[in-house]
């Protein structure tokens, strides 16, 4: 095999960007009962709970989301004598300084509800905090696809339906072209209720962050549902006057529980950012029409021109390779067939490489 090689002209490279989605919705039956249990983790630390689409011991098991909650440092909720008040600080801190930037003193920040930091306002100080699965979200949830269907009143334990009353629906509506920039981790969305004028940053019950793949809705959207609950494998039935109360009196597993089992559906689309690098590769007329290969010739002569010395040169393109300017081979493409080279033909070979 002979290689000629040629530059590169800065109009011969282009690069471009595309966004993949796909629809992904999470049925409430698969977190909240479809495998009694047996695909929900736990953990000795009692820091969150993990969803998964089988159960988690199965090898075809994928992780969907973690589910937790905490609440700030100096709010309502703190208390030492709170089931572990500590640790529902630290989760709290933990979501907040990665999602919301520092302050000029570097000091955490608490999540604002209608994104705008710098101008104050109302903030929420406890939050239930859902962080999807990379399998699931790839690079980022598609902008004003996010919606979550859960319900006002959570379950008992029994699988007849007959509390499952109240369900409200909450989503990035209209952050398509609304969404906030403000975050450490790229880009945001606000969270209204369907029953709420969305648009209205006040009233706004929590954040999409969209390349972090986590969900934050406040502790305040749950202060009327009722969890009244039984999961043998994590808890006993609890009974509290709200899912809010249970920031106070239950575990961060409790807390984790009390939505799964308010739980019905999330749907969304994901993205993946596929970039792509373009290269036209140039055959002119007056090029690549030899080869320097020692079987291209015999005796002198040109094997493929036969005996007839006024004969075209030819030659057939197989092989494009891209090189480093070190000289060294990066990448290889490969024709599907020979393609004949002559003086009175030129080719452009479009090789795309994506990342």
């Amino acid at each position: 095999m002979a290689s000629t090689f040629k530059n590169f002209a800065a109009s011969d490279v282009a690069t471009t960007r595309t966004l993949l989605h796909e629809a992904i919705p999470v049925t409430g039956t698969i977190v909240s009962g479809t495998y009694d249990d047996e695909n929900i983790k736990y953990f000795s630390s009692g820091l969150f709970v993990s969803v998964y689409d089988y159960p988690y011991l199965s090898s075809s098991a994928n992780h969907i989301f973690d589910i937790t909650a905490g609440y700030a440092s100096g709010s309502e909720f703190q208390d030492s004598s709170n089931t572990q008040d500590q640790k529902k600080i630290n989760i709290y801190n933990q979501f907040a300084q990665v999602l919301v930037p520092y302050d000029v003193t570097g000091n955490i920040q608490q999540f604002d509800q209608d994104g705008n930091i710098a101008g104050g306002g109302t903030k929420m100080d406890s939050a239930f905090f859902v962080s999807f699965g990379r399998l699931l979200a790839k690079d980022e949830v598609k902008k004003g696809s996010f919606r979550f269907d859960m319900f006002a009143t959570t379950p008992d334990g029994t699988d007849d339906g007959a509390d499952r009353t109240g369900l409200e629906t909450i989503g990035d509506y209209g952050a398509a072209t609304s969404f906030k920039q403000n975050s450490p981790t790229g880009e945001y969305g606000l969270l209204y209720s369907s029953s709420a004028d969305a648009g209205t940053p006040s009233l706004s019950v929590g954040h999409i962050y969209y390349q972090a793949g986590v969900a934050v809705i406040t502790s305040s959207f749950f202060q009327n549902a009722v969890p009244t609950m039984t999961t043998a494998s994590a808890m006993s039935t609890i009974t509290t006057s709200s899912v809010e109360d249970l920031l106070v009196s239950g575990t961060i597993d409790e807390c984790s529980n009390a939505i799964r089992f308010a739980y019905d559906n999330i749907d969304f689309n994901n993205t993946t950012e596929l970039n792509s690098t373009v290269y036209f590769c140039r055959a002119n007329t007056a090029e690549y029409n030899y080869s320097s290969n020692p079987t291209y010739l015999s005796s002198s002569k040109i094997i493929v021109k036969g005996d007839n010395a006024f004969a075209e040169p030819v030659s057939y393109i197989t092989t494009v390779g891209l090189y480093s300017a070190d000289n060294e081979l990066l990448a290889v493409a490969k024709l599907s067939e020979p393609l004949k080279k002559t003086p009175s033909n030129e080719l452009t070979l479009r090789v795309r490489l994506d990342y």
